[in-house]
C-alpha cells in the first residue's frame, strides 16, 4: 500500500510517519506535495499544525487547493489539516478547501484557558474511523480554532462548548486531535484509517 503525508509549511509531519511505523505500516509512506505523487496515492494523510492563512498560501503555490478536495481515495485530516479541509477559518480570515461545509471559530473565554492543549475526552463516536474505540476516550489536543458541529460531525469535545472533533464526507476524514501523540486510542484510530477500504 502506498500512503502519502502531504508535506507542507505546517510542522509536526514527521510524527505522523512515526507513529504509523509504531502501528506496523513501515512500508511505501512517502512525505511529499508534488501532485502528481499524492494523486496516485492509496491513502493521503494531511496533518499539520500552524496559520491557516499561511497553510492555505502554500497549498496553492503548489496547486494542492485544486487538487485535494477532488481525492477519490481515503484523505485524513488532522488539526490543522482538518481545519483546512472545512469551507473557512476566522483564522485570517482565510477562504479554506470546503470539502467539509462546517466553519472554523475562534474560542472564546474569558475564564477558560486559550489554546486548549492537553487531554480531552471524545463522545458521539460514528463511522468505522472510531471501530474499537470507546465512547469518551482521551485524545491530546492542541487548538485555539474549531469546527463547528455540523452534518459532518462524527465525534464531538466539550471545551467552553461542543464543537467537532472528526469529521466525514464520502472519503474524506478530519480529526482536530493528533492521534499521533494519543497513545493507544490514536493508533486504533490510525490503524482504522489506513485499513478502511
Amino acid at each position: 500500500m502506498n500512503t502519502v503525508i502531504i508535506k507542507y509549511n505546517a510542522g509536526n509531519v514527521q510524527s505522523v510517519q512515526y507513529a504509523l511505523e509504531r502501528i506496523g505500516f513501515t512500508k511505501g509512506v512517502t512525505l511529499t506535495d508534488d501532485p502528481a505523487i499524492i494523486s496516485e496515492a492509496d491513502k493521503v494523510i494531511f496533518p499539520g499544525v500552524g496559520h491557516a492563512a499561511s497553510a492555505m498560501a502554500y497549498l496553492k503555490e503548489k496547486g494542492l487547493d485544486l487538487l485535494l478536495p477532488k481525492l477519490k481515495q481515503p484523505v485524513l485530516g488532522i488539526c490543522l489539516g482538518m481545519q483546512l479541509m472545512c469551507s473557512h477559518s476566522q483564522e485570517g480570515d482565510t477562504n479554506c478547501l470546503g470539502i467539509f461545509e462546517e466553519k472554523v471559530l475562534h474560542f472564546k473565554s474569558k475564564e477558560v484557558k486559550i489554546p486548549q492543549i492537553g487531554w480531552n475526552q471524545i463522545s458521539q463516536l460514528k463511522t468505522p474511523l472510531f471501530d474499537q474505540v470507546a465512547e469518551n476516550s482521551f485524545i491530546y489536543l492542541v487548538h485555539g480554532y474549531y469546527a463547528a458541529v455540523g452534518r459532518h460531525t462524527i465525534a464531538q469535545t466539550a471545551y467552553i462548548l461542543p464543537y467537532s472533533t472528526a469529521l466525514h464526507k464520502d472519503n474524506f476524514y478530519g480529526v482536530q486531535f493528533h492521534p499521533e501523540k494519543s497513545a493507544g486510542v490514536g493508533e486504533q484510530i490510525l490503524y482504522n484509517f489506513m485499513t478502511i477500504i
